[in-house]
């Protein structure tokens, strides 16, 4: 029987030699199989050089429509959006088309969110982005996070600032921001805001073993089966990480919690062992997969 581990303050820090720099998440990609993540153990370990993605505002020019005021979380702090920018929203559409606004006001109520999360949803809907930006690297043709003061005063300009990371009050855990903003893009249908949350986190760097983790539990539990892309990107990031994960004490309670994320990363792996083989002999033969 193996002992518990401490599992106190296991990060992917700069000095560790599987540092979570080295092990940076990127683009990651769904499968076409159920529930079979084979692509996503073999993401890209660099920053991706692409085209500049577009995620330019959706909101009119004019900004005429009528005010919505939004009460969120359980404080009811108060936010005002402009009718026709939120309704680019089919969540919010709906609302405003009487189904659950109160008419007197021009108010909604949205209790189960977070301030910090639904203040750069609203950013996003206004500007196309939310703090931190995203930046193209015209000298690297890279995309990177404008660096913050937090980052320039703690971190050396590194990641894993107070920014990249929120404290959720129903869980009584510190969650990766931007994956929260994934999950709350899928509630509302902003696929741009989706796939901009996602690329974003792929170049976040020095996080904790125990946030990754939880984010990735908040992940499975907010997003559909149909949907495989912040889950995959999960499941390849501690495939590329195993040698601090393996060590990790976290790592150890969250498996023994089990879960479908746990089946999920079994067959990552060994879809990701069937690849290395197959690639150093062409006369491997792969056995049958199990069907789900």
């Amino acid at each position: 029987m193996f002992g518990r581990r401490n599992h106190h303050n296991e990060s992917f820090s700069k000095s560790h030699n599987t540092s979570f720099d080295k092990h940076r998440a990127g683009k990651a990609t769904s499968s076409k199989q159920k529930r079979s993540f084979r692509d996503a153990a073999t993401v890209a370990k660099k920053v991706e050089r692409v085209k500049k993605p577009d995620h330019s505002p959706p909101a009119s020019s004019t900004l005429t429509s009528p005010i919505i005021t939004i009460c969120v979380g359980p404080e009811q702090r108060l936010f005002a959006a402009h009718e026709d920018v939120i309704s680019h929203s089919p969540f919010f559409a709906a609302i405003c088309r009487g189904q659950f606004l109160e008419t007197s006001t021009k108010k909604v109520n949205l209790p189960e969110e977070l301030p910090e999360i639904f203040s750069s949803v609203l950013e996003y809907l206004y500007k196309g982005d939310y703090y931190p930006r995203l930046l193209h690297n015209k000298r690297r043709n890279t995309w990177e996070l404008e660096e913050t003061e937090t980052n320039n005063n703690n971190n050396g300009g590194r990641g894993g600032s107070v920014e990249s990371t929120v404290f959720h009050h129903g869980s009584g855990q510190v969650l990766l921001k931007d994956t929260m903003l994934y999950c709350t893009a899928e509630k509302y249908g902003l696929d741009d805001l989706k796939r901009l949350a996602l690329r974003k986190q792929g170049l976040q760097s020095g996080i904790q073993c125990s946030t990754i983790l939880a984010s990735a539990r908040y992940a499975y539990a907010n997003t559909p089966d149909s949907d495989s892309k912040l889950r995959a990107h999960y499941l390849a990031l501690i495939i590329r990480s195993r040698s601090t994960f393996k060590r990790s004490g976290t790592m150890q309670m969250e498996m023994e919690k089990g879960g479908l994320m746990f089946f999920d990363l079994f067959v990552a792996i060994c879809n990701h062992m069937d690849d290395m083989a197959s690639a150093k002999s062409p006369l491997f033969t792969k056995s049958p997969r199990t069907p789900h």
